[in-house]
């Protein structure tokens, strides 16, 4: 399968260009609440005759790229100047800047091709942006300006111009380029002739004349963060033409209007591209990508936001407010302590040089941009979070990862005693439309990453995440508070993809993920409910791509525990299947200790251990794991893994280094033997629990499993009052009975009875749930449900068309 709306390398323009659109607005940036009606506007309109507009949002946008004015002496800015000093520097020295000269770096050889002359402008841009910035050793040189105004030239007759025909990858001639193209031609528009700026501009206008269509598929519309891409090329295009019309279609752009708004980027979706009412992010039609392509498309409206404000062209359109509710519904719960869940990045996992921390730091630059002109009351609550997760972070500094204008905006609030740093936020959010689960408590966060017809297993393409075979099949992901490296620090291109922790899996070898597009398996359910939003219950059917493997599985999520259940486990392929419990990242030097059922296991490297009688086991650093099942047969194994990024991803703009990583991992799984048949399991994750606590709840079983069957799979937390339960089909169990598939949640408590019920299968009209104990009345219901009290209450469900989303009603 092809990509479908592909693009490739966008961090070429978030990470590489200081110029992109995660730098915070400064002087000149709207004040809270600012340039939101026709009269503000009109009241710019008539400030901007007594000065010229053009230029005064030129300059804004150089301060965008630059950090405007800034102390270099600062100590705060030391590794931000010094990285764009070193990169420049770098990159200067390197320019071949003789006459005859066929490409501008040897190594971007042939430069006719698309990811050479793209990633050649992308080196221009940090050239410009160190000269245009104090403190640099290329600042103010009029040598570096000549030269690169021949530079961009040299490009333009030679490769990229308005007679060429797009060949390769069309992100490189429609964003890529043309956006480090004009970000250079706002640094040295004092220094380009007249004749050459128009020139270069009829080569935009060729490749990127409008946000609302991909220039080499004229039908496509363009959607989701590629339109954010061009929205802000056609502004600064219009910018430097001095058109009105211009830049007045790239704010249109936004909201779609050549379109009457099919495309906004500001509405609520409700299939492929782009924001969802539940806070679910998709790209490319069923990619869950909010840490990818979502963080590009907040970039956009953000930095035009920030650049149009209190101009002619400020943004006016009231649905912007869809923004604004993304960064609180979307971004927020997939973001711990400023790293971005790698569940939510797609085929980025596989950038070296784009990580969960450093793709972190852009979702946080966006939010804190947005939040310059955005209404004082959302803004206020954005920078308190956003000084919270720049303030717990001590394993990735933010000052460390971002650019001048960056720490310029982020020192300005961590000095600010006016906001107080917000705790990490809790909770449980099931974002159906895009088969994703996160839970939240105060020390630490899960992430599932499910799958189904719906929304793919992974995608790979353009020489990405060659590996990416399971990370769609029930992975779970878990962040603690004491080891933000976990996924960070060489993770993807060291651990063993065969075992990624949470997923059931045939251990065939399989073959490089080499064709482009994305793999969507055959079972259609994959999601869960939500009650209370602190309680979950979660399921995917697993139909296993290039194998026999079937297997139910489901997750409920509580207080301090994660229960892990599997039933119906069947493979007739003749090969090994295992269950994993955990794979933890013990970085380089790790030591971590490990008990199993209290006893200290060894701690070298390649020890493995059997234990067909395992009842809990403890990792030191990470938590508990219990196994409720009497004989459970655990396997345990400590390895020292290599790897390189060059192994994953071998892609024009992205290819990973072919330097040797290694790391040491501490890895428990459950040993289904071959071609199993029905087979099951449970487990328990306890994180950050002692090993006291591990075993005093191995002893307790606070939470009791009721049923674990290929029909149901039910637990009990008596001391919540929680009955929690995924039916796979009608049936019975734990007294509560289903007429179909479904993820349902009763809590009885002394106010009454709490009831949760979700179609995770998205294929149903009705449900219907019949409740075990007597029901009198119905305190509040959804409006979907409607309750038969009495001794056996049944509540029914309307479930069509929700979309896997819960339905919710109180009972007394």
């Amino acid at each position: 399968m092809d990509l479908p709306r592909s693009a490739l390398s966008r961090r070429t323009l978030l990470a590489a260009g200081a110029a992109s659109a995660v730098v915070p607005a400064l002087t000149g940036a709207a004040s809270p609440g600012a340039a939101r009606t026709a009269g503000t506007s009109a009241r710019a309109a008539a400030a901007a005759d007594a000065t010229d507009v053009y230029e005064t949002l030129l300059a804004r946008s150089e301060q965008l790229i630059t950090g405007g004015d800034f102390d270099p002496a600062d100590p705060d800015f030391a590794t931000a100047l010094a990285a764009l000093d070193s990169s420049a520097t770098g990159f200067w020295n390197q320019l071949d800047r003789s006459a005859g000269r066929t490409t501008l770096w040897a190594e971007y050889t042939p430069v006719t091709d698309p990811g050479m002359f793209g990633q050649s402008y992308t080196r221009l841009r940090t050239v410009a942006t160190a000269w245009a910035t104090p403190g640099t050793g290329l600042s103010g040189s009029a040598e570096v300006a000549d030269a690169l105004v021949s530079a961009l030239r040299f490009l333009r007759e030679t490769a990229y111009n308005q007679d060429k025909h797009e060949s390769g990858n069309w992100w490189f001639w429609e964003i890529g380029a043309p956006r480090a193209l004009l970000d250079s031609c706002v640094l040295l528009r004092t220094r380009i002739p007249a004749d050459e700026l128009t020139a270069q501009l009829a080569t935009v206008e060729r490749f990127a004349p409008d946000p609302d269509r991909r220039t080499n598929s004229p039908t496509l519309a363009e959607t989701g963060a590629n339109r954010a891409d061009k929205t802000v090329i056609v502004a600064l295009h219009g910018l430097l033409a001095r058109d009105p019309a211009k830049v007045a279609l790239a704010r249109d752009g936004l909201s779609d209007v050549r379109d009457d708004g099919r495309n906004s980027l500001f509405q609520y979706v409700t299939s492929g591209d782009g924001f969802y009412a539940d806070g679910s992010f998709v790209q490319h039609d069923a990619v869950a990508y909010t840490g990818s392509y979502g963080v590009v498309l907040l970039g956009g409206a953000a930095y035009l936001s920030a650049l149009l404000a209190d101009s002619p062209w400020a943004i006016s359109d009231p649905q912007i407010s869809v923004m604004y509710d993304a960064v609180d519904r979307t971004f927020s719960p997939v973001i711990f302590d400023g790293l971005m869940m790698d569940a939510l990045r797609g085929r980025a996992i596989s950038r070296e040089r784009a990580v969960d921390h450093t793709d972190g730091a852009t979702a946080v630059s966006n939010i804190l941009l947005l939040a310059s002109s955005a209404p004082a009351d959302r803004s206020a609550g954005w920078r308190a979070t956003v000084k919270g997760w720049i303030q717990r972070n001590r394993t990735d500094p933010y000052l460390g990862l971002v650019g001048i204008p960056q720490v310029a905006l982020a020192k300005a609030l961590l000095t600010d005693r006016g906001v107080v740093a917000a705790d990490r936020l809790t909770g449980h959010h099931v974002f159906a439309d895009m088969d994703r689960v996160v839970h939240r408590r105060p020390g630490w966060s899960l992430a599932l990453s499910l799958s189904s017809k719906r929304i793919a297993a992974y995608e790979a393409g353009n020489g990405e995440n060659l590996h990416g075979w399971y990370t769609g099949d029930g992975m779970t992901y878990l962040y603690t508070g004491d080891d933000l490296g976990q996924f960070g620090d060489g993770f993807w291109p060291t651990v063993d993809p065969y075992r990624l922790p949470g997923t059931t899996v045939d251990t065939g070898r399989r073959a490089d993920i080499t064709a482009g597009g994305y793999h969507l398996p055959e079972n259609s359910i994959a999601g869960g409910a939500v009650l209370d939003g602190r309680y979950g219950a979660a399921a995917m059917e697993l139909r296993a791509q290039a194998s026999s493997l079937t297997a139910r599985k489901s997750w409920f999520l509580v207080d301090n525990a994660v229960i892990a259940l599997g039933a119906g486990i069947t493979a007739t392929d003749g090969r090994r299947v295992e269950t994993v419990v955990e794979n933890r990242n013990l970085h380089a030097s790790g030591t971590a200790q490990l008990l199993i059922d209290g006893e200290r296991q060894p701690g070298r490297q390649g020890w493995s251990g059997s234990f067909d009688r395992a009842r809990w086991a403890h990792l030191d650093g990470v938590g508990g794991y219990v196994f409720p099942s009497s004989g459970t047969s655990l396997r345990a194994l400590r390895e020292e893994r290599t790897g390189k990024w060059s192994d994953l991803d071998t892609g024009a703009d992205t290819a990973g280094s072919t330097t040797p990583v290694t790391r040491r991992y501490a890895t428990l799984w459950l040993d289904h033997g071959l071609s199993p048949t029905g087979a099951s399991y449970a487990y328990v994750l306890l994180p950050g629990a002692s090993p006291s606590a591990t075993a005093s709840w191995a002893r307790s079983r606070p939470v009791r499993v009721v049923a674990n069957t290929a029909t149901a799979q039910v637990v009990e937390v008596p001391r919540d009052g929680l009955t929690a339960a995924t039916f796979w089909q009608a049936g019975t169990a734990a007294g509560l009975t289903a007429d179909g598939p479904a993820s349902v949640l009763v809590r009885r408590h002394g106010h009454g009875v709490s009831v949760a019920v979700a179609d995770p299968g998205h294929s149903l009209s009705t449900l219907t749930v019949e409740l075990p104990f007597p029901v009198r009345r119905v305190t509040r219901a959804d409006s979907t449900v409607s309750v038969a009290t009495g001794r056996r209450p049944v509540l029914t469900i309307a479930v069509g068309g929700s979309r896997g989303h819960t339905h919710t009603a109180e009972l007394g």
